[in-house]
């Protein structure tokens, strides 16, 4: 992996950019953030606008947020030098019990050992373990039972180890069961349990939301707005939104309503529904449509921004890949 040996910056933004991220899907990811911030005092300095720009696509966008706000506490609390001890990593945002594990062994050789979705499996199975993985006993127990075989010496490589392990040999669909090493002595494999351990007891509801965009243009200028407070896409910017609550289409009542929320008075336009689009994210199933109009020219200068300028700023997936292809359409 190209962070092994950089040190625990170079580790330390690949465990956050691999969080919840397929290898393939994190890699190009990291590339771009090590080549535009090669020091933590560089992601500290860089404008947050920069920083949710490069994270554009990857999704669950707090990452960002965090990582950001861990390296500012980085440069001003512990002089840019990032901290070598597990309670201090710990300390910093956006870094859990896992993180902090996989950080202190990798990058500093301390014995903590990582339980990550692969580590679960894993003891699972060879040790036939009922309790359920998200609840607050079975993540004490698998914690507990992967100290007791930790390596103390090479923790780093034990932790890998399993980790890969999991990842390339006890996959969660298909495992290697019968090449496995472990098949003398596997709980789940003697007793045929591998396809229902390691077990769950939570299922995700999924919340249904529709929200409609509008895209607001003029031949030079365009209206964004950035996400904030603790909803989706926080930090980000998207056109214009306004949700409903079922499914249906906005209509003109609707869209008088949102423009007088924001201030916006004079619009007499027409609007057209252009797009459609879904996406799902780890809680939440998000239908989109899009409708556009033309900007008024009394807006151009009090609300719109140059389009070269807005295409600077960091975009939720789905709202990038509409504007994409708008501008592709209209080139």
């Amino acid at each position: 992996m190209p962070w092994h040996g950089q040190g625990a910056y170079a580790v330390w933004l690949s465990e956050i950019i691999l969080q919840q991220t397929r290898f393939e899907q994190g890699l190009p990811y990291y590339l771009k953030f090590i080549e535009s911030f090669p020091s933590v005092n560089d992601l500290a300095n860089a404008p947050s606008e920069r920083v949710m720009q490069l994270w554009q696509g990857l999704g669950y966008y707090s990452r960002a947020r965090n990582l950001h706000k861990a390296a500012q506490t980085i440069r001003d609390e512990f002089g840019g030098v990032f901290p070598n001890t597990y309670e201090a990593i710990l300390s910093l945002t956006g870094i859990g019990p896992y993180s902090a594990a996989a950080i202190a062994s990798f990058a500093f050789g301390l014995p903590h050992a990582v339980v990550d979705g692969n580590v679960y499996r894993v003891l699972g199975r060879i040790y036939g373990i009922e309790t359920a993985i998200d609840s607050t006993k079975g993540k004490k127990e698998f914690q507990a039972l992967a100290d007791t075989l930790l390596d103390p010496k090479l923790p780093g490589d034990f932790n890998q180890a399993i980790m890969n392990f999991g990842a390339t040999h006890c996959t969660p669909q298909q495992p290697k069961c019968e090449t496995c090493p472990f098949n003398k002595e596997c709980s789940a494999y003697l007793t045929e349990r591998v396809q229902t351990l390691p077990y769950k007891e939570k299922k995700i509801k999924l919340k249904q939301r529709f929200l409609h965009f509008i895209l607001l243009e003029s031949d030079s200028h365009i209206i964004v707005q950035e996400r904030r407070g603790k909803d989706i896409w926080q930090g980000l910017y998207t056109l214009p939104m306004l949700e409903l609550s079922d499914d249906r289409l906005a209509l003109d009542n609707d869209w008088k309503g949102f423009f007088k929320t924001q201030g916006w008075t004079g619009f007499r336009g027409e609007l057209a529904l252009i797009g459609e689009e879904s996406q799902l994210l780890s809680h939440q199933k998000l239908k989109m449509r899009f409708y556009r109009a033309a900007m008024p020219d009394t807006f151009v200068g009090q609300y719109g921004i140059a389009k070269e300028q807005a295409a600077s700023y960091g975009y939720p997936k789905t709202i990038a890949a509409f504007l994409q292809k708008k501008k592709g359409s209209a080139s």
